[in-house]
């Protein structure tokens, strides 16, 4: 544990890396930015690949995988927060340096807290669009499975870091991450059976 020094350090070295920095800083916010409007892009093409395997859960699935994204991009505002805190404004005169290097610190720990929530939402929508493949008919019942042991392991671990701390691991996001690549490469080389979608299309 970090005493009040250590605290009062930690927070002083991230202010003056963050300001020192703020070309990089505000990149890092913008990837975040990009990341969101291309997974937005992405739900909706899933949707429409995965809608003739199940209309009502793919709906489902694109729901929860919006609210994920938008409520993460609110989330993100806790990390551009920083930049005003630091930006050394009249009104902020008002505090003394520690104080104002401790409100940085404590909103970009606002930022890493509230993107938990939003993203077991986006595992619950792994886990029904691992289900969607899996019952398909034109993609392999095996990365139907991958994805769904993905979401699994990914939305345990989310609920480790809010129930029991000391138990959660970045392990447990692995298998998503492996089934997230394995499903671009595998739509990427193989593709879907086209035939087999155009009927599925047709019954819904």
């Amino acid at each position: 544990m970090l005493g009040g020094d250590g605290v009062e350090a930690l927070a002083g070295a991230t202010a003056h890396n963050i300001v020192a920095h703020q070309t990089l800083f505000r990149l890092g916010y913008a990837a975040y930015v990009v990341e969101g409007l291309c997974d937005a892009a992405l739900t909706g093409l899933l949707y429409l690949l995965l809608r003739p395997a199940g209309r009502e859960l793919a709906l489902v699935a694109l729901l929860l995988r919006i609210v994920s994204t938008a409520a993460f991009a609110a989330a993100e505002s806790s990390y551009y927060a920083v930049l005003p805190i630091l930006g050394g404004a009249d009104y902020l005169k008002a505090f003394a340096p520690a104080q104002i290097d401790a409100l940085a610190l404590l909103s970009l720990k606002l930022y890493n807290g509230a993107g938990v929530v939003p993203t077991l939402f986006y595992g619950v929508g792994w886990i029904l669009l691992g289900r969607l493949v899996f019952v398909s008919g034109y993609l392999p019942k095996w990365l139907g499975g991958l994805l769904m042991f993905g979401g699994l392991s990914f939305v345990t671990g989310m609920l480790a870091i809010i129930v029991l701390p000391s138990w959660s691991s970045p392990f447990l996001l692995l298998p998503m991450i492996f089934g997230m690549l394995v499903l671009a490469i595998w739509l990427l080389v193989r593709g879907v059976d086209p035939d087999a979608w155009q009927r599925k299309a047709v019954l819904k």
